[in-house]
């Protein structure tokens, strides 16, 4: 039984070697050199060709005993291995959550973005729909629309960057007013909206001017709306933006697309719940420009402009922000500068 003495021997020294390896690697070059297709295991079992019929089983069955002994021997050594393996990469890799964490600052929306976002709220609570349009316009809305046709000199006014002859970039909010009262359908109520987003104009950039700036205009269409409509609803307006204090005044005005034009005021610097004046602008700051629309603008949507009627008015966010804050120079919003805009950041 020379082949079950050498099985015998082989299994004994596997078994020390397994015992002895301390790490993973070493214990597949341990499996593989013996029970491999080259190992010497399979070494041995190729000479039970020369056994007799009646030993061939008894080899072949402890030859079985061996290798199932080994393999369970290589798996338990594995496992073992494996985990102290984990063991000492988690020792290496210990955070101590003890320790603060590095903190993480988080922005806040720009403030004209609050700003807009507040007279969006204020709007869509009275019903409104803030309506969004193309930033690149046609003249036909931009302008012919409004009433302020080729070589009108209010043109002047809205100067604007000039793609084609035909395209630029809108100079007002206004053409989404156009194209939402051309497409509206007024069996199923009224028009009320909003029209918020960014404008250009060739203006040279200083404290109080810039080549783009934001808009917020509205505009409502019913039956019967008056002027006393337009002053109740800006009303409002100022005093969720500035103040429950505040008061408004309306001054006449000119605007192509208005008829009656006013151009509103806001009280400034004055006792609240007086007429006292304490500022050297009489009290009064001007805050936006409105109107009732001009018969040619429902026209020239469609709009039968003897039943129907309505208000418009434009507000500059821009402006808001630096009346409602305090802020001297238009060009702050633009520059982002940290140290300025962390001063408006909101609280959760």
């Amino acid at each position: 039984m020379a082949l079950q003495d050498e099985l015998t021997k082989i299994q004994t020294d596997t078994l020390a070697q397994i015992a002895a390896v301390q790490d993973l690697s070493g214990l597949n070059d341990i499996r593989v050199q013996v029970l491999g297709k080259k190992g010497a295991l399979t070494g041995v079992l190729r000479g039970m060709k020369d056994l007799t019929p009646e030993e061939r089983p008894k080899v072949g069955s402890f030859a079985n005993t061996v290798r199932d002994a080994l393999t369970a021997a290589i798996e338990d050594r594995h496992a073992a291995l494996a985990a102290a393996a984990l063991q000492a990469k988690l020792a290496k890799e210990t955070i101590d959550v003890t320790l603060p964490g590095r903190p993480i600052h988080r922005g806040t929306e720009h403030v004209l973005d609050q700003v807009m976002d507040e007279v969006e709220q204020l709007f869509m609570g009275m019903g409104y729909q803030v309506v969004d349009g193309p930033e690149v316009e046609t003249e036909h809305y931009n302008f012919e629309m409004l009433n302020v046709p080729k070589d009108h000199p209010a043109r002047d006014m809205q100067d604007t960057f000039y793609i084609t002859p035909d395209v630029l970039l809108r100079s007002q909010t206004s053409p989404v007013q156009a194209r939402t009262l051309e497409k509206h359908d007024f069996s199923k109520g009224p028009l009320k909206m909003i029209s918020p987003g960014r404008v250009y104009r060739r203006d040279t950039d200083d404290a109080t001017h810039s080549h783009q700036f934001h808009q917020v205009e509205g505009l409502v269409i019913d039956k019967h709306i008056t002027m006393a409509d337009l002053k109740g609803t800006l009303e409002v307006l100022a005093k969720h933006i500035f103040g429950a204090d505040r008061k408004i005044r309306l001054r006449p005005s000119y605007f192509p697309f208005t008829e009656p034009s006013v151009e509103i005021d806001v009280s400034w610097g004055q006792t609240a719940g007086s007429d006292d004046v304490t500022s050297k602008d009489n009290g009064w700051v001007e805050v936006l420009g409105a109107g009732m629309v001009h018969p040619n603008v429902l026209k020239s949507a469609g709009v039968d402009a003897d039943v129907y009627g309505g208000f418009a008015f434009g507000l500059g966010p821009d402006r808001f922000a630096m009346l409602k804050y305090g802020i001297e120079d238009i060009r702050n919003f633009y520059l982002n500068d940290q140290r300025f805009l962390t001063q408006f950041e909101q609280e959760d």
